[in-house]
């Protein structure tokens, strides 16, 4: 993968994230919000802000967003609220 624009980089990660819902933002020309969501509820999961980003990015930077929103997942959501709405 080459540089993709901030647009396909969150499309990347709503791909790694499904069937949890995932939306993304930029908040500042160098950081993000980013919301994962219950799909069937619409209810947050988790948003996390200023996640480091820029509006064209490479594959490195993409898995560094995703690596860091899975750590705040671990740390701070059960497992079993990830997969409730999923049957």
């Amino acid at each position: 993968m080459n540089k993709v624009t901030f647009p396909n980089a969150c499309q990347l990660m709503r791909w790694h994230f499904h069937p949890v819902g995932f939306e993304a933002n930029m908040d500042a020309p160098s950081s993000m919000v980013a919301r994962l969501f219950d799909r069937a509820s619409g209810e947050t999961v988790i948003a996390i802000a200023g996640i480091p980003c820029q509006t064209v990015m490479n594959a490195m930077d993409v898995e560094r967003i995703i690596e860091a929103i899975e750590l705040e997942l671990e740390t701070f959501v059960p497992q079993q609220t990830l997969y409730l709405n999923q049957a």
